[in-house]
C-alpha cells in the first residue's frame, strides 16, 4: 500500500471522528485537530502531484559521451561494417516491400495493357518488361542481350513500354512504334532498325522503318496524332510515376523493378530465380 493510499486511510479516520460518529451511529467526543487535518491533506496532495510529473532526465554531456562512444568503436572497428550490413539489408528488405506493392497495384497495366507490344512467348512463364526510348544509348546497347535471351530461352515473354522521355523525337518515334506494334508485321525487325540508325531516331527514321515492312508512311503519320495512340504512351507513364521509374532502360522481373543496363548475366540470373522461387531474388 502506498504512502499516499495510507494518508489517505488515516485522514478518513480522522474525519469520521471529526464528524462524532462511533460504530453504533452515537456522537462521540471532537478529538480532531483541525490543523492537523490540513496538514495530512497538503502531504497526500503534494505526494500524489509528484508521482503525477514526468520524471526529470539527466542531461548527457556531450564531452564526456563523445570520447566513449569513439573508444568503444575503434575497439572494435567491424562494428561499423555488421551496421552497414544491417542497415543494407533492412533497405533492401524496405525496397522490395515497396516494389512488390508498387507492381501488385498497377499489375494488370503492366503485364495485360492491350497497347504493349509482346516478343517471345506469349504464354512464357516467366516475364521480362523493358521500358526504353529510342535515343537511348544504354538502351541500344543493352539490346543485343534482349536478343539473346529471346533466342536461347522458348519461355521467356517479353513486354516492351514505349516510355518517351529524352526528346520531342522520341516521343514521335514512339507515335509510330504504336501503331507499328499494332500492325500485322514483324515489330522486332522495326525495333532493331531504329536502335541501329545512325543519329537521333525522330519522325522520319521511324517511318523510313515502318515503310521498310510494308506499311504506308503517309497513314501512319495521319494516325500518329490519335487519342488511342496517345493513349498507350501516358500508360507507360503512369506506370513509371507509381512505380517512380526515371530513366531507361528499367526492367521489371517479378517483384523487382530494375534501372539501368545490368547485363545479360544479371538478367539471366533473375530469369532463373524467378523459376526457382518466384522471385528476382532468391531469399537465403
Amino acid at each position: 500500500m502506498s504512502r499516499v493510499t495510507l494518508a489517505l486511510v488515516a485522514l478518513v479516520g480522522i474525519l469520521a471522528g471529526a464528524l462524532g460518529y462511533s460504530a453504533f451511529n452515537k456522537p462521540a467526543p471532537q478529538t480532531t485537530d483541525a490543523v492537523a487535518v490540513r496538514a495530512i491533506v497538503d502531504a497526500a496532495l503534494a505526494e500524489r502531484d509528484a508521482a503525477e510529473k514526468p520524471q526529470a532526465v539527466a542531461a548527457i554531456d556531450p564531452a564526456q559521451l563523445n570520447p566513449l562512444i569513439e573508444q568503444y568503436l575503434l575497439s572494435d572497428p567491424k562494428i561499423l561494417q555488421r551496421m552497414s550490413v544491417a542497415l543494407d539489408s533492412t533497405l533492401q528488405a524496405e525496397q522490395r516491400e515497396q516494389s512488390t506493392s508498387a507492381i501488385a497495384s498497377m499489375r494488370d497495366k503492366i503485364y495485360n495493357d492491350p497497347d504493349q507490344v509482346v516478343l517471345g512467348n506469349p504464354k512464357g512463364d516467366v516475364t521480362l518488361v523493358e521500358f526504353f526510348d529510342y535515343n537511348c544509348g544504354y538502351c541500344r546497347s543493352a539490346l543485343p542481350d534482349l536478343a539473346t535471351l529471346l533466342a536461347e530461352d522458348p519461355n521467356l515473354r517479353v513486354v516492351l513500354k514505349e516510355f518517351p522521355i529524352l526528346s520531342n523525337e522520341s516521343i514521335d518515334a514512339a507515335r509510330v512504334a504504336v501503331l507499328v506494334g499494332k500492325a500485322d508485321v514483324d515489330y522486332w525487325s522495326f525495333h532493331e532498325a531504329l536502335f541501329s540508325a545512325r543519329g537521333q531516331v525522330d519522325k522520319g527514321a521511324a517511318l523510313t522503318a515502318a515503310s521498310e515492312l510494308g506499311l504506308s508512311p503517309v497513314t501512319l503519320e495521319m494516325q500518329m496524332g490519335e487519342p488511342r495512340v496517345s493513349q498507350a504512351i501516358q500508360t507507360s507513364y503512369e506506370i513509371a510515376k507509381a512505380l517512380n521509374i526515371t530513366g531507361t532502360p528499367t526492367y521489371i522481373i517479378g517483384n523487382e523493378i530494375i534501372p539501368g543496363a545490368i547485363g545479360i548475366d544479371e538478367l539471366r540470373s533473375r530469369i532463373a530465380n524467378m523459376r526457382e522461387c518466384g522471385e528476382a531474388q532468391c531469399q537465403g
